[in-house]
């Protein structure tokens, strides 16, 4: 038979064991919700970096974008305001008459040559002309009605005259044409 002093001291151990076993396994379980209170902050963090990430490029996207409108478009205001000094430019070159031609060619000759320069200049900015004629077909989106009227042989929606010419910014309305419209039904 067993000595009880060697039991108790054996019972001593197996709880010395068990103490240091159950202290092993409540570490354990601290160092498990230490990772994984880890891994869930480094998911956040690894969340936030990817969101910081799409939100620069979205910036450097709009930047671009922001930069090609600006050079396209900056000029914008500047070539409205020049715009009547075309049509005033285009007015007195149409009315000049073959008297005056021979009268004052010299003058008259500056006069062309400045207007030509002036629409060479536009065309270098990204501004064109928009030219409708007679006959065409009415566009909203760059003509504007001046007037209605029906007029014998046209169609609805044709143009029969051409107050003023319009003008775009590379794909931009800087200015409708003026023009009047057939109101014909047939």
């Amino acid at each position: 038979m067993a000595d009880p002093k060697e039991n108790e001291f054996l019972d001593d151990i197996a709880d010395a064991e068990a103490e240091e076993f159950a202290q092993s396994l409540d570490e354990l379980d601290d160092e498990a919700v230490e990772i994984d209170s880890l891994r869930a902050e480094r998911d956040e963090m690894k969340d936030r970096w990817m969101r910081a990430l799409a939100d620069a490029e979205n910036v450097r996207k709009r930047g671009e974008r922001t930069r090609r409108e600006a050079e396209q478009y900056g000029g914008s205001k500047l070539a409205r305001d020049m715009l009547p000094v075309f049509d005033n430019m285009k007015r007195a070159v149409e009315t000049i008459t073959d008297e005056q031609k021979e009268a004052a060619s010299a003058l008259i000759e500056g006069i062309e040559l400045t207007m030509r320069e002036l629409v060479k200049v536009f065309g270098k900015h990204g501004i064109e002309i928009v030219s409708p004629e007679v006959g065409d077909k009415f566009d909203p989106n760059v003509h504007e009605a001046m007037f209605e009227a029906p007029v014998p042989g046209t169609k609805a929606g044709e143009i029969i005259d051409v107050s003023a010419q319009g003008f775009m910014l590379h794909d931009r309305l800087l200015r409708p044409a003026k023009v009047g419209v057939s109101s014909n039904l047939g």
